[in-house]
């Protein structure tokens, strides 16, 4: 009995593993991603140095309110998200470009898991949050990748306007 106890463990071990990378089965609400990360759209936000915080809710509508948001280049923003649906939706910061790759990969592999700070993943009727700093004036996109959710229109805008020493002091 005991030559097949390692192996069985090891496959044990091993499936649940695959259970822990689909996307569906696991929340990454229970705070933000504090990861330093340099985007097109700017960097992992300092909690300390949030100037604002703005709420974002989606529901199985496919749709976000607010779907248009402004912030000013510098700004450090706190999103606290909700998921209003019966579904599972995220929220993902990026470029359109970005956005479309990204949402491309998931429909050719809906169940991986991806944590970055510039996305939030939420369960029927959970929030969470992410914080964000803007550092680069432009037009910059949030959606929903699960697959059809972005193509179902689940997206929204966020306009950057530059200030004078991209400082939103």
């Amino acid at each position: 009995m005991h030559r097949f106890a390692l192996p069985l463990a090891a496959a044990a071990l091993l499936a649940a593993s695959g259970v822990a990378l689909a996307h569906g089965t696991r929340a990454h609400n229970d705070g933000p991603n504090l990861e330093r990360v340099e985007k097109a759209f700017g960097r992992t936000g300092d909690p300390k140095k949030v100037t604002r915080t703005i709420h974002i809710s989606g529901d199985d509508s496919m749709r976000y309110s607010p779907s248009q948001i402004t912030v000013r280049q510098g700004e450090t923003i706190r999103f606290v998200v909700a998921n209003q649906g019966k579904i599972f939706h995220e929220v993902v910061l990026g470029t359109m470009d970005e956005l479309r790759e990204h949402a491309e990969w998931m429909r050719k592999h809906p169940t991986m898991e991806h944590d970055a700070p510039y996305m939030v993943h939420l369960p029927p009727g959970k929030k969470g949050e992410m914080i964000w700093q803007f550092t680069v004036p432009g037009e910059f996109y949030f959606a929903c990748l699960i697959p059809g959710h972005f193509e179902a229109g689940m997206k929204g805008s966020i306009t950057v306007v530059a200030t004078a020493n991209g400082d939103a002091r």
